[in-house]
This record gives C-alpha cells, structure tokens and sequence, in this order.
C-alpha cells in the first residue's frame, strides 16, 4: 500500500520475491558462523585474476552454446529476419544484470549450497543434491501476476500457496525443471573442477544473456518445434536440445577448463 501511495506499482509476487530474498540473506548473515559461511564464500571467490580465463571461458562456452540454438531456430523455423546488431543490442542491455545475477546465485548455489555439501556428502552425491536444488527453486515462484490495492493480510499466504501448488503439481513445467537440473550439473561441475565460482558465473551470465535477447527471435518466428523450445517461463531450457547441449557442456568442461595448482 506505501508504493501504491507513492505511485510505485510493482506485482505482488514480485514484492514478495524480493522481500523472501532479503529476509534469507539477513538470516544468513546472522548464522554465517555455525554454517561457516564466509570460509565457502572466501575459498569459492579466492584468487580472482587467475580465474579470469576460466571466466571468460565458461562465457565464451554458454555463448556458443546459445549461439548453437539461435542458429538452429533461424534455420529449421521460418519467420522474419533478425539482424544480428538488434540480437548484440538486446543482450547488451542485460549485460549488467547478467553479470549480478551469475555472481549472486553461483555464490549462493555453488560456493555455499554446493561447497558445503562436498564437505559432508563428497563431490558427486552434492553436485546431483545441489543441482536439484538449484532447479526446484527455480520452481517455487507464484505463477499468478497480480497486484494488491488495498490492505490484504493474507496475501502473501496465498501467493505461497499458488508458489508451491507448483511443486506439487510442476505439470508443463517439468520439462524447465528438468533443463535447469542438467544446467545446474553443468555449473556445478565447472565449480568443482575449478574449486572457483568464476567459470560458473561466466556460464550462468552467458546463459542469462542468451535467455532475455530469446524473446526477440522467438516473436519473429510463430512456428518453433518443441525439442527447440518448450513450455514454460524459460522455453530454452525446457526442450530437448538444450539437454543435449548441457550433456554435452558436462563432457567438455574438463578438457578446457584450468584446473587449480596441486
């Protein structure tokens, strides 16, 4: 109701979204000893100019992998054309961002979630363990869009309810579910590799980068076949060869990431 007032107007779930995000980062705050946070955190962003090349590899490794399936859409899937500038220009708007959000959610999944499960549950056990984690987050968000006008105490119940009505019931959705769990090993394995979040966080931007420029040739071209594009709120991850390229992401990353110093 203060934004409204304010004549700010934001989607409740949205609201929501971020204030869940800030209460668990103060509550991680508060805890971070007995979890033994800033040791994961330090030890997973240690050593940053010697990891720039496994940065700008895991980068260049996502581009191409989007670059791979833009250039298949545009082959197989009739439409108008897009030039490659209005393509360069919509990734370059969400540079930035891209860059925040590799940077907060590998800290959290992969030198937190995962960092910490290695030391309990050895590396393979918490790479399958993280990344399911990594992908069913992603699904615990509410699917309705709507806005609150005037004093509604239970709505945030609600919108945790319809968050994880999807969890129960992920129905078209678990085709996404399944994409960012074989996107999550993919990650996971460039940080256990590299014992650093750097080659992730380079991964996830360019993947990030390659999910938002997406909408421009998807509205160009009304026919996508299924195994290019799902269903879902990220269709790229949700289709077939996308798994296939993140299989194959899992094969090469060994042979051209740099490992750390025995």
């Amino acid at each position: 109701m203060l934004l409204a007032a304010a004549g700010l107007r934001f989607p409740f779930p949205r609201i929501f979204d971020r204030t869940v995000m800030v209460t668990l980062g103060v509550s991680m705050v508060w805890f971070a000893r007995p979890l033994g946070l800033a040791q994961l955190l330090r030890r997973g962003f240690d050593q940053p100019l010697r990891e720039l090349r496994n940065a700008a590899v895991g980068l260049l490794l996502a581009l191409v992998t989007m670059a791979a399936l833009f250039t298949v859409t545009v082959t197989l899937c009739h439409g108008d054309a897009i030039s490659a500038d209005s393509l360069v220009a919509r990734a370059m708007r969400y540079a930035a961002a891209a860059i925040i959000i590799g940077i907060l959610e590998e800290g959290f999944f992969r030198a937190i979630v995962l960092g910490g499960m290695t030391r309990d549950w050895g590396k393979r056990t918490a790479l399958v363990a993280s990344s399911a984690i990594f992908a069913f987050t992603h699904l615990v968000r509410s699917p309705a869009r709507f806005y609150v006008t005037g004093f509604q105490p239970l709505a945030g119940l609600q919108n945790l309810g319809a968050s994880f009505a999807r969890v129960l019931h992920p129905g078209a959705d678990l085709a996404m579910v399944f994409g960012l769990f074989l996107l999550g090993m993919a990650l996971g394995e460039a940080f256990l590799l590299t014992e650093r979040v750097y080659a992730s966080i380079g991964m996830h931007a360019g993947f990030v980068l390659g999910a938002k420029t997406w909408p421009l040739l998807a509205s160009s071209r009304p026919r996508i076949q299924r195994w290019i594009a799902g269903p879902g709120p990220i269709p790229l991850i949700a289709a077939p060869a996308a798994w296939v390229l993140a299989l194959v992401l899992l094969a090469v990353l060994p042979r051209t990431l740099k490992r750390p110093a025995k």
